[in-house]
């Protein structure tokens, strides 16, 4: 590692904390040469997550596009922006615990529902009705059926 400011190799590490929950290492540094400070991250690289759409295609997982779509389903939901980023990144983390580099859309699909299932009702009804294509009316009956 080299010092930002004057690109030096001597650098030394004056403190080291855990931050997100033990996920990140975040460790102060100061260049032994010019005496500049800075911080650094240390994170686990995962291997990006591959999604298997329906028709067999494939696309690389997208947490903003995750996003999107839950937060239509949260409209008007009061729901935080904090909240918010820790809901997806919980569906992210489960998604991606299971060890495996590949996950059909209809498993993320399933992922969301069982979590905004147990977050607000209302939302859950709205992603269901566009991830499981409601038809008609006689589906929202069925889904609120098996909500109560």
């Amino acid at each position: 590692m080299y010092c930002p400011e004057c690109k030096e190799s001597k650098i030394k590490v004056l403190e080291k904390r855990n931050v997100e929950g033990d996920q990140v290492i975040r460790r102060r540094r100061e260049c032994e040469s010019c005496g500049f400070r800075f911080t650094t991250y240390e994170r686990v690289e995962v291997a990006a997550l591959t999604v298997v759409k329906k028709d067999g295609s494939k696309e690389t997982f997208s947490a903003d596009k995750l996003k999107s779509g839950i937060e239509r389903a949260l409209v008007k939901c009061p729901i935080s922006g904090m909240e918010m980023d820790k809901f997806i990144q919980d569906i992210e983390r489960d998604l991606k615990s299971g060890g495996v580099n590949e996950i059909k859309s209809q498993q993320i699909g399933d992922t969301v529902l069982k979590k905004l299932k147990d977050l607000d009702e209302v939302a859950y009804l709205r992603f269901a009705s566009v991830y499981k294509s409601f038809d008609g009316l006689d589906s929202f009956k069925k889904e609120l059926e098996n909500i109560t």
